[in-house]
């Protein structure tokens, strides 16, 4: 896994994503926020959560990654649970959006501010054991990572409006 050339690119959609994130879910009702896809899959209200939880939980690793390069980052709690078991047993049904919402952008300021105030801190390393072998993880390729996860599921909850609205 390498850190992307393109530095500054990937810094801005990392940044501008909590707000690609709200603009997708501005407007819409509680009932739109749970209805549930014809193909199932998660309601717009989980996927806020979920997109929050794994920006929350890959920060650790950067703040690893910053801070000790020989250390070692594991998900092997989290991903011993399939993801919707751990939306029920992280409410992701019930639970308002608003302060997922502000938790992300406020978890993406933090991260940026971070690594403005520390050269170099785009190639610095993670060592990442996640349920093979341990990896090497980039904190650019976290980043790019997490803006791409925001991206794929922006573009799942525009697919959920269009089912709501018939359009």
């Amino acid at each position: 896994m390498e850190a992307p050339k393109n530095q500054k690119e990937v810094l801005e959609l990392f940044k501008q994503g909590p707000a690609v994130l709200e603009n997708a879910v501005a407007g819409l009702s509680e009932s739109e926020l749970d209805y549930v896809p014809a193909k199932n899959g998660w309601t717009i209200r989980q996927i806020v959560h979920h997109l929050t939880d794994g920006d929350d939980l890959w920060k650790t690793a950067i703040k690893i990654a910053l801070g000790n390069e020989n250390a070692e980052f594991s998900l092997q709690w989290y991903l011993a649970l399939p993801q919707t078991e751990w939306a029920e047993r992280w409410s992701y049904g019930k639970r308002s959006i608003d302060v997922s919402l502000a938790m992300l952008k406020a978890v993406r300021e933090h991260i940026l501010q971070l690594l403005e105030n520390n050269p170099g801190g785009w190639t610095k390393s993670v060592r990442f054991k996640g349920k093979g072998e341990i990896e090497t993880v980039p904190v650019g390729f976290i980043i790019k990572m997490q803006s791409d996860h925001i991206a794929h599921h922006v573009k799942r909850i525009m697919e959920i409006r269009e089912e709501i609205t018939g359009k």
